[in-house]
């Protein structure tokens, strides 16, 4: 092969093509849109996840707030002070979990305070959209709630009634 003293006549692949004429850029996205882009997609990804992570977080604590309710209720001396018992059960998991109670619904969704009489509470609270450590919980994201039931002891002392559950 002669050298003409240009680099581009040099550079020839086995087929005899120039190699600087094969080598384009159409089609390459790298430049600072492709990495503005990738770093977009991350973002919203990482928040996506955070936002998950933040709805299981308010399940768990639902659930619990709701099973510590039910436990105490079903342990109560008679209808009201087991309501408020319930209520207070609650709010005391709830704070376990770093919630504020103020924020939670406790209810009696059904049953009542009778020997055998199963009773279910429902526990509701919001999910923030968003929590960031050091920071705390952001915004307030769709309401997440856990139901729990127990049965009313039916061989309990207090009680109207035979101890006959079905």
């Amino acid at each position: 092969m002669r050298s003409t003293g240009r680099v581009g006549r040099l550079l020839r692949d086995r087929w005899g093509c120039h190699v600087a004429d094969r080598i384009r850029d159409d089609g390459f996205a790298g430049g600072f849109e492709g990495l503005l882009f990738g770093f977009l997609i991350f973002v919203v990804g990482l928040l996506l996840v955070a936002y998950g992570w933040a709805v299981v977080d308010t399940k768990n604590a639902t659930a619990e707030a709701a099973r510590q309710a039910a436990r105490t209720y079903v342990e109560g001396a008679d209808a009201a002070s087991a309501s408020v018992s319930a209520s207070q059960a609650a709010a005391a998991a709830l704070r376990g979990y770093g919630r504020d109670p103020q924020q939670a619904m406790v209810r009696l969704i059904s049953g009542g305070f009778a020997r055998c009489a199963r009773i279910t509470i429902s526990v509701s609270y919001p999910a923030p959209l968003v929590e960031l450590p050091l920071i705390g919980p952001l915004g307030r994201g769709q309401s997440v709630t856990s139901d729990h039931s127990e049965l009313v002891d039916p061989y309990r002392t207090g009680l109207p009634g035979s101890a006959v559950c079905p």
